[in-house]
Order: C-alpha cells, then sequence, then structure tokens
C-alpha cells in the first residue's frame, strides 16, 4: 500500500501566489481605469500629452507582464496542489471516477478543461468528507461544496472575458477598441478579485481536513483475525 504524500507546503505556496494574483488584479484594476479615463477625454474632444500617453503605455506593459508571470506560476502550484491532493484521495478511497493524472491533464484538454476540474474538486471533497464522516461526524462538517459552484463559475467567466480581451486586443487600433478592450479588462479584474479570494478559501479548507486522511488506516489493517491456539478440540 502506498503512502501519502505531504501536500500542507503546496497548499502555502498555492495559496500565498493567490494572494499575490489579488495584489496584482487590483493594481490593474486601478491601472486600466487611468487608461480608460485618458480614452475618454480624448473621445470628448480633450488633449492629452505625448509624455502622458507613453507613460500610460509603459505602464500597462510593464503590469501587464507582470499579471501574466504571476498568474502562469499560480496557475501552476494550483494544479501542482490539485493532483498531489487527489493522488492522496485515491489511495484511501475505494474508486474514484477518474486518474490522478486527469487532475492535471483536464486543465489543458479544450472542451473537457470546461467542466473536468470542477467534476474532480467535487469528488475530491465529497470523498473525503465521507471517508471522515466515518470516523467522526465532527471531523469533515466545515468541509462543504457550497464555495465550490461560486469557484467555477467565476473561473468560467474569467477564462473566456480573458480570451475575448486577447484575442480583441490584438487588432484594436481605433479609440473605440482600445476602450472597449480596456472595459473588458475593467471587468476580468472586478471578477478576478473574487475568484482568487474564492480559490483560497477552497484550498484552505480542504487542506484543514486533509491532514486526517494520515490518520484514517485501511481495513486491512484495522481488522485482524488471530486464531486462538489455546482451544482444544472436545474429546467424545
Amino acid at each position: 500500500m502506498e503512502n501519502l504524500k505531504p501536500n500542507s507546503q503546496r497548499a502555502k505556496i498555492a495559496i500565498m501566489l493567490l494572494w499575490t494574483v489579488l495584489t496584482v488584479e487590483i493594481i490593474s484594476l486601478l491601472s486600466d481605469y487611468l487608461q480608460y479615463d485618458l480614452l475618454e477625454t480624448v473621445a470628448n474632444g480633450g488633449q492629452i500629452t505625448t509624455e502622458a500617453a507613453t507613460d500610460n503605455d509603459l505602464r500597462q506593459k510593464i503590469i501587464g507582464l507582470i499579471y501574466l508571470t504571476v498568474y502562469v506560476i499560480s496557475g501552476i502550484t494550483f494544479i501542482r496542489w490539485f493532483r498531489r491532493a487527489y493522488y492522496n484521495l485515491h489511495i484511501k478511497a475505494e474508486s474514484l471516477s477518474f486518474t490522478e493524472g486527469w487532475a492535471a491533464g483536464c486543465w489543458f484538454v479544450p472542451i473537457i478543461s470546461l467542466y473536468r476540474p470542477n467534476q474532480i474538486m467535487k469528488e475530491l471533497y465529497q470523498e473525503t468528507q465521507s471517508l471522515l464522516s466515518k470516523k467522526d461526524e465532527n471531523y469533515a462538517q466545515n468541509l462543504t461544496t457550497h464555495f465550490i459552484g461560486w469557484w467555477w463559475a467565476l473561473w468560467i467567466i474569467s477564462s473566456f472575458l480573458g480570451q475575448f480581451i486577447f484575442r480583441y486586443s490584438m487588432k484594436a487600433e481605433t479609440l473605440e477598441e482600445l476602450t472597449t478592450t480596456t472595459i473588458a479588462s475593467i471587468f476580468a479584474s472586478i471578477i478576478g478579485i473574487p475568484l482568487a479570494i474564492i480559490t483560497v478559501k477552497v484550498i484552505k479548507d480542504y487542506s484543514e481536513v486533509e491532514h486526517l486522511l494520515y490518520e484514517l488506516k485501511d481495513e486491512e489493517e484495522e481488522v485482524k483475525i488471530i486464531p486462538d491456539t489455546d482451544l482444544q478440540p472436545l474429546e467424545n
């Protein structure tokens, strides 16, 4: 029987990077608003200096680069935590719906990425709750799937907004197109802030009970049949 692998450190790193993403989201939101204000000034017939436009473009590029870097690293650390958690559950649960490799691979497969991670996350919560409840009902009373629906809904919205912004910004040249891209980016940050907070909660809630899986013993370990060698056959 394989042993469970430690996952608390991965959870801590994932949470730390999510807070970093949240911070950059707020900075990006403020920067996008400043750009929107500049674009509205021009749209209303106002004048802006070349220096102001250049500074705005430079600021947006730097923030965009920082955001992309932090976002990618955060995504990697989250998937590493997610896969390790599902791996550990596989050791304790008799049968799960998917292989441990799907906990990482499902994020990168078109169409499947729209629903499979949500299915695995729900199973992670539900199966762990079921296992812990058999030992003590109080162990898993706070491990509910209430926030998972919100987490996944926000993730889907954020993903579609991100794809729209990326594709639209590549061809945005007119003032109207730049304004549309900026507004979409503002909405993406507004969605990204609660998404980061809820994702932190999802990881934290599971991590608070995951260590209890280490205390569960397999039935083969708990139930041992010891033959009673002291009994003698009855004589007629």
